[in-house]
Formats: structure tokens, C-alpha cells, sequence
């Protein structure tokens, strides 16, 4: 039985690997009729480019009109408790890391537009313990959510426990560690209101 197991599960990684690797439009078609029953929910017209991997399709709900960036990574394993939601129209760029493994929980409103090499990290290592070591402490669970109409930089950085507000500006290479309100420019590390939008 273990060995059926084992048998079983390397398949899967194998097709997967084999998946993510199809080039064209072909192969983006061919990933999105492979993911979509898996998933909590799945819109209409979902483009998934090369190289992408979702982990835990169960916790992941993508809306209709979204584009997924070549090797984008969309993770949402632990417990059962994880949970990323990603509204219509969203854009997301090559090398995104949309990350809410270990009980997190990123939700994405409509309309955003999220920049090459963008992370979002909704839990975070504990390491209050000097006595342990860091990775025998576990993970903090946050979470992070991102309302309608806001543009992401690339290289931003979003930390757990972040509210970013309707129609607010990330600047390039800006790290989030607190609230953006809406209508707001922020850049910077850690980010900061350096703008306002009229």
C-alpha cells in the first residue's frame, strides 16, 4: 500500500512538472483544463503561462479574466485553514510569489495589477525563542488583503497583517509592513505615503 502510495504521488509530480513546462497557447489551455476542477472556484477565462505552480488547488479561488505571469507561484498548503482568493480581472506578472501557506489568508479584490517579482507572505516564522532554533519555532498566522483597483511595483514585498485600501499605488521595490489607505502612493522601506492620488 505504501508503495502504491509512493508510485502515485511521483506520478502526479512528474505530470505536473510536465504540465507547467507546455509551451504556448496550447499549453496554457492545457493547464488551465488540468487545474480548474481542482479548484474552490475558477471564473471564466483564466490564463495560466509556463512555469506556474499552485500548491493546494482546494484553497485557491480564482475569478473570471485573470492572467497568471510565466513562473508565478501560487501556494496555499498546511492545515486546511489557508485560503487565497484572486477577484476578476487580475493581473499578475512573471515571478509573483502569492504565498498564504501555514494558515494564512490573502484575498484580492477586482482589478489589480500586481508587478514582476512581487511577494506576498501571509505567515511569518516565530523566532522570539533564542533557546530554539528558528525553524523548530513554527509559523504565525496573518493575513493580507488588497482591495479593487490597486497597482503592486515590481519587487514589492507585502508582509502579513497588511490591508491595502481601494485604488492605492505601490511603488517599485517598496516593502509593506502596515495599512495603505485608499487613493494613497506609498514607496519605500518600510513603505510610506509619498503621494496621493487626485
Amino acid at each position: 500500500m505504501k508503495l502504491v502510495k509512493l508510485i502515485i504521488g511521483e506520478f502526479k509530480n512528474w505530470l505536473g512538472f510536465l504540465i507547467r513546462g507546455l509551451p504556448g497557447i496550447s499549453g496554457d489551455k492545457i493547464r488551465v483544463l488540468m487545474y480548474k476542477p481542482f479548484l474552490r472556484k475558477g471564473g471564466k477565462k483564466i490564463s495560466i503561462s509556463q512555469g506556474c505552480y499552485l500548491r493546494d488547488l482546494k484553497n485557491i479561488s480564482l475569478g473570471s479574466n485573470i492572467t497568471i505571469g510565466i513562473h508565478a507561484q501560487i501556494y496555499a498548503s498546511g492545515t486546511g485553514k489557508e485560503s487565497i482568493t484572486i477577484g476578476d480581472r487580475v493581473n499578475l506578472n512573471s515571478n509573483v510569489m502569492i504565498n498564504a501557506d501555514c494558515e494564512g489568508t490573502i484575498e484580492i479584490g477586482k482589478n489589480v495589477l500586481i508587478g514582476p517579482n512581487v511577494v506576498l507572505r501571509a505567515s511569518n516564522h516565530q523566532f522570539k525563542s533564542k533557546d530554539l532554533l528558528i525553524k523548530e519555532q513554527g509559523h504565525q498566522a496573518g493575513n493580507i488583503k488588497i482591495y479593487d483597483d490597486v497597482w503592486i511595483g515590481a519587487n514589492v514585498v507585502i508582509l502579513p497583517n497588511v490591508e491595502i485600501k481601494k485604488g492605492a499605488v505601490i511603488a517599485a521595490g517598496a516593502v509593506v509592513t502596515k495599512d495603505v489607505e485608499s487613493y494613497s502612493v506609498v514607496g519605500g522601506v518600510p513603505a510610506r505615503q509619498i503621494g496621493k492620488r487626485e
